[in-house]
């Protein structure tokens, strides 16, 4: 299993190189607890001040894609619980990671102040502020070979906390949750639920054949609704705790359902009602995902197909769940009702449509010729087309 992890892994690495690892780095720092909701604020070259234990491969992608110059993290990049393959993205990217546990990055440090960073040590106006420890590319993969051979003792403990927890969540196999009433209809529908994780934005591209002749109905979970706009599509609904989606997402018209804790208490709604939007709220263990696909096969949907869905052990465990009670009890209870459709884009590229057509147009063009050359009422036509073609062009 390590040698094919090996060599998946340059896949999952950085997409573009940077400067060298020793090069101080200029840029401006933009601060946030939360990176998922930093990430919208930075321009290429900033500097992305984070406190994220264990980085994962998400983050890591939208860092790479907002053009990140280097990251600080104020918490350990990788642990060391599970192989993450993530922070090794970022150093393979050209970002510059360093590691400042306890260094106090948010006290020291403001939004906007522009930084040098020289190897590990942050300088602001000249003035070294705070040293970190530089991760680069030789440490990382020797750290990810030394997590994937202790990845053991992460599957035991993760089977351990799956098993205990099944008590604790059987209210989705014994139809007590209680769902709200919807604008949306799922009856005999087939229905699409969106969930901000890898490569959902490809297999979204990958789907549009599907969801152009199906037109299911599209439910976002949570941050899934901000990948569906800019794929050019709209929700019909907005299901989670409504942490990660934008407010344009949330203002797009989308039935927003807030998830709510087992006990009724929903912080999510207070950004609903500040914003002026009108929602429900359904109180229930698990993850939004799983209340989503719940809600669908509850409704009477015909087909549920899941884009960017999580369901392996590293998922599990970059999203601090140390088990799958509610994702296995859900799948358990939907059956073959549910197609997970996550890694969609890897099983088939479609081949450009402009290659046939260029194809028929020059097989066209030689059959033609070959007619006009070998039939002298047509040579004659030719020729007299060709006459008129060179007097109303002036030759």
């Amino acid at each position: 299993m390590a040698t094919a992890a090996r060599r998946r892994l340059p896949s999952l690495l950085g997409r573009r190189s940077g400067p060298r690892p020793d090069a101080p780095i200029e840029g401006t720092a933009r601060l946030g607890t939360r990176t998922k909701h930093l990430v919208k604020r930075l321009r290429p070259g900033d500097v992305a001040v984070i406190d994220h234990v264990n980085i994962d491969r998400i983050a890591a992608e939208e860092l790479i894609d907002a053009g990140a110059a280097a990251v600080l993290n104020a918490s350990p990049s990788s642990d060391g619980r599970y192989p993450n393959a993530a922070p090794l993205m970022l150093a393979h990217a050209g970002i510059r990671l360093v590691d400042a546990p306890g260094a106090g990055l948010f006290e020291l440090l403001e939004d906007g102040d522009r930084l040098q960073i020289d190897g590990g040590t942050v300088l602001v106006g000249g003035e070294e502020v705070l040293s970190g420890h530089v991760l680069t590319v030789p440490e990382l993969e020797r750290q990810l070979e030394e997590q994937r051979e202790r990845i053991d003792e992460a599957l035991a403990e993760f089977a351990e906390n799956t098993v205990e927890h099944v008590r604790q969540e059987t209210d989705i196999l014994t139809d007590s949750i209680e769902f709200p009433p919807t604008r949306a209809s799922f009856r005999d529908r087939q229905v699409l639920i969106v969930v901000r994780g890898d490569r959902h934005r490809r297999d979204l591209k990958a789907l549009r054949a599907y969801i152009r002749d199906m037109r299911p109905l599209i439910v976002a979970v949570d941050g899934g609704a901000n990948g569906l706009l800019e794929a050019g599509l709209k929700p019909d609904m907005i299901l989670g705790d409504m942490d990660s989606a934008s407010d344009e997402a949330l203002r797009c018209g989308a039935e927003l359902i807030v998830h709510a804790y087992p006990d009724g208490r929903a912080p999510g709604c207070e950004r609903l009602v500040e914003m002026g939007l009108r929602h429900a709220v359904v109180p229930s263990a698990g993850t939004s995902e799983d209340v989503a696909m719940l809600m669908a096969y509850e409704k009477g949907a015909e087909l549920i197909v899941s884009v960017g869905a999580h369901f392996n052990l590293i998922e599990f465990l970059e999203r601090k769940r140390g088990g799958m009670s509610s994702t296995f009890l859900t799948r358990l209870r939907i059956g073959e009702k549910l197609v997970d459709a996550k890694g969609v884009s890897r099983l088939y590229q479609p081949t450009s449509a402009l290659a046939p057509a260029l194809l028929f147009a020059v097989a066209f063009l030689v059959l033609l010729t070959i007619l006009i050359i070998t039939s002298p009422a047509l040579n004659d036509v030719f020729e007299l087309f060709w006459l008129k073609v060179r007097i109303w062009l002036g030759l």
